[in-house]
């Protein structure tokens, strides 16, 4: 899914390459004028929820609308909107200004949209917490079910920033892969000759839905969330804890939640982003609380095929994580080439392979030290 970007022209840039959405149709989701008055995040958010009710069969009416609702986070946010509104401010001065133009950045308008667009109106809110927000939403919103605020939330994340302001700051940040002229090959997570992770845009969104409910109207249940731990490294706003204490204590948190030991976990989909830094004290983390089972457990990273959809990247790792446990398929981490001494586990190198996956974490690290982690379990036919 990487490729030379093509939105603007990126020639300057340390970074050229990225996971974008192209022939993208807004109109497929929303009236004409409703997407002109929307970033992109936003229609990603609302497609990606319109999907989703309809995969999952959730026929909303005035009786239950109030008993669903919606977290969908966004790390960032509008920041093309933003960009093209300030430029207007500069060029052409204050009273050429959309009059849509904060509406069209907050980061919380994607939850509000969905929730106007589906007629649902029960809790609704939008966590931020850069790489970790869509993992922190759905475990959120798992809560809000089970402490019986609502019945069922539509959830997840949703990041629309392939723009020059981050691609710049990134950039400077070297935080971002310069493998220009093979984009293919840039996200190698756990790879030694890893440089950086790739931009990519896009949302994941879940149904959850209180478990007896849906076993009664039949619904086609894909697995259970059983578990959700999270916490804060309290070390640095870009650099993981050293010791990935803070990794560890949230894994234990959601395995704690679940009511199981780390040995009966089958698979993690890693947070893996193809940076230095994150990619061993990730594999630090593993292997500091699992011990000898961290060597038979596979680890995947699927960034190394998305790239990093920064807020968005823990809601669609989640969506894979289930499909993982439907297929009993887990996805490769690609691009890996070259061994990392640092990074010695099995990480399902290049090719897919047919395993039973019955627990499963799905890792997010963010900046600000903030980590999320969501335990899935098969659900019992």
């Amino acid at each position: 899914g990487i490729s030379r970007l093509e939105r603007f022209d990126a020639s300057a840039f340390p970074s050229r390459i990225a996971g974008e959405i192209k022939e993208w149709d807004p109109t497929r989701w929303m009236e004409r004028k409703e997407a002109r008055r929307t970033d992109r995040f936003v229609q990603y958010a609302v497609a990606s929820s319109m999907m989703a009710v309809e995969d999952a069969g959730l026929v909303i009416t005035p009786e239950n609308r109030d008993r669903i609702g919606c977290f969908i986070g966004s790390g960032i946010g509008g920041l093309t909107t933003l960009e093209e509104q300030f430029e207007l401010l500069k060029t052409r001065g204050a009273g050429r200004l959309s009059p849509f133009t904060i509406p069209t950045i907050i980061a919380d308008m994607g939850p509000g949209q969905v929730s106007i667009n589906l007629g649902i109106r029960g809790p609704n809110s939008c966590v931020v917490s850069a790489c970790a927000t869509g993992t922190n939403n759905i475990g959120d919103a798992f809560r809000v079910i089970a402490h019986g605020y609502a019945d069922a939330m539509v959830t997840g994340g949703t990041e629309a920033a392939i723009a020059q302001l981050s691609m710049a700051g990134f950039g400077a940040a070297r935080a971002l892969s310069t493998r220009n002229d093979e984009p293919e090959r840039a996200s190698r997570p756990f790879d030694a000759d890893r440089d950086g992770f790739v931009m990519a845009e896009g949302a994941g969104i879940l149904i959850l839905e209180e478990r007896e409910l849906a076993m009664a109207r039949g619904a086609r249940i894909y697995a259970e969330i059983v578990g959700y731990g999270s916490t804060a490294d309290g070390y640095h706003i870009t650099s993981p804890s050293p010791d990935g204490e803070g990794a560890v204590r949230a894994m234990r948190l959601a395995l704690e939640e679940a009511g199981a030991q780390p040995a009966e976990v089958d698979y993690i989909n890693a947070h893996g982003t193809s940076t230095p830094l994150n990619d061993s004290t990730e594999t630090l983390a593993v292997k500091t609380l699992f011990g000898d089972h961290a060597y038979k457990m596979p680890i995947s990273s699927t960034k190394s095929m998305t790239g990093h959809l920064s807020g968005a990247a823990g809601a669609l790792e989640a969506v894979i994580s289930v499909l993982t446990i439907r297929d009993n398929m887990l996805p490769p981490t690609i691009n890996y080439e070259t061994p990392d001494p640092a990074c010695d586990l099995d990480y399902v190198p290049n090719t897919a392979r047919p395993t039973q996956v019955t627990l499963m974490l799905s890792n997010s690290f963010g900046f600000g030290g903030r980590n999320a982690v969501l335990a899935f379990r098969r659900h019992p036919a």
